[in-house]
């Protein structure tokens, strides 16, 4: 049967897509300081990177929801989307370093006297943000296809991402990679000529980071309404089946990873500007288990339910980081675990849970009164 999107989902999308993109924009840009609609410069950056890290998410459930692929390091995918960005800022920086120089500030430090060959291409934006989508997409092939073609599935899957993103972390830590050691890419100053200090650029991160996330939510809510989607799901539920229906698994999973390791370089790329750093931390495999939080939290194979999880846990995070700073990865074990135990399809499966729940209870009250009147029935005719 053919699945389709149904005009009250168009209309709700469109409503949500139209605040994201025009009406917070337009909050911080159009209304005065003091008004209590203003939005805050802050709080525009901040929206900025919620937006950014639910991008991510998107690409997690598009793994791990509709394909079964719990995938434990995809921050690596953000991070070098971020990178490749982030090595274009760096060389726009120029001579407003801390040590006039043409080379960023931590070659000078390190004592290199001419660039990079790799690096040189990355002076071109066209290039920078291409490879934004390039090299998380190649890390990602070349990974999925010895996983993939090896049969390799379930928790081994996951032990094995999860040690990819571990290694990356550790080899770019080193100082002879020439991507900033442990300290990263910061300081950054200018992007496509716009200074990222001022408000107006931060907007205009924000806006393209919206527009960003409603166009990946778009591509993936159309990939999973097609045939591809369906043989997404099915293995999800028995790769087994799949394999015997005659279809080559191993292709569907490899494209899957692929495209999510693109969308999670995206989200990296446009997050880095607005935080105003990269560095090998962002690769740590926390990260990547947090991020598997969000979408547990917001609830898999729904597409809508990990942006929720993303926004609604970071900014809880970023309460709990000044108000609990010491309890806040209690907090967040403390919400997986609950998650796991009680609501198994997470926020946006709440209300259907619930509905569940009463009809059950609904049932065993019917059951329980037809019960107790077929005992009182049963007297009776024994006495006639």
């Amino acid at each position: 049967m053919k699945q389709e999107v149904s005009k009250k989902e168009v209309l709700i999308g469109a409503i949500v897509a139209v605040f994201l993109i025009a009406v917070i924009p337009g909050l911080n840009a159009f209304t005065p300081a003091g008004s209590s609609l203003h939005v805050s410069d802050f709080n525009i950056n901040l929206w900025g990177q919620y937006l950014c890290l639910a991008i991510v998410a998107v690409s997690i459930d598009l793994l791990w929801g509709y394909t079964g692929l719990l995938s434990l390091g995809q921050m690596l995918f953000f991070s070098l989307g971020g990178y490749a960005l982030g090595m274009h800022l760096m060389l726009m920086i120029g001579k407003l370093g801390q040590y006039k120089s043409d080379l960023p500030d931590f070659m000078v430090f390190l004592g290199y006297t001419k660039l990079p060959a790799h690096w040189e291409p990355f002076a071109h934006f066209g290039f920078a943000a291409f490879a934004v989508l390039w090299v998380p997409g190649v890390v990602a092939f070349i990974f999925g296809y010895l996983a993939f073609r090896s049969r390799i599935r379930g928790v081994y899957f996951s032990i094995l991402t999860q040690a990819l993103t571990y290694a990356a972390c550790l080899l770019f830590f080193r100082n002879e990679l020439t991507l900033g050691g442990n300290n990263g890419f910061t300081d950054f100053k200018t992007l496509l000529g716009f200074d990222l200090g001022t408000p107006g650029t931060q907007r205009g991160l924000y806006i393209a980071s919206a527009v960003a996330l409603v166009l990946v939510y778009v591509l993936c809510r159309w990939l999973t309404l097609t045939k591809f989607g369906k043989v997404q799901r099915a293995i999800r539920d028995s790769e087994n089946r799949v394999l015997f229906s005659g279809y080559a698994a191993a292709n569907f999973k490899l494209f899957v990873f692929v495209l999510a390791g693109m969308i999670a370089g995206l989200a990296g790329a446009l997050y880095v500007p607005q935080v105003g750093i990269i560095n090998p931390s962002q690769m740590e495999p926390a990260k990547s288990l947090e991020a598997i939080v969000w979408v547990a939290v917001g609830g898999r194979a729904s597409l809508i339910g990990p942006i929720i999880g993303a926004i609604g846990v970071n900014g809880l995070k970023s309460w709990a980081s000044q108000a609990f700073p010491a309890y806040w990865p209690i907090f967040l074990g403390a919400m997986f675990v609950v998650v796991v135990l009680f609501m198994p399809r997470g926020v946006v499966g709440l209300p259907a849970q619930i509905q569940e729940a009463w009809r059950r209870h609904k049932r065993a009250r019917e059951a329980a009164a037809e019960a107790a009147a077929a005992a009182t029935q049963v007297p009776k005719d024994s006495q006639s």
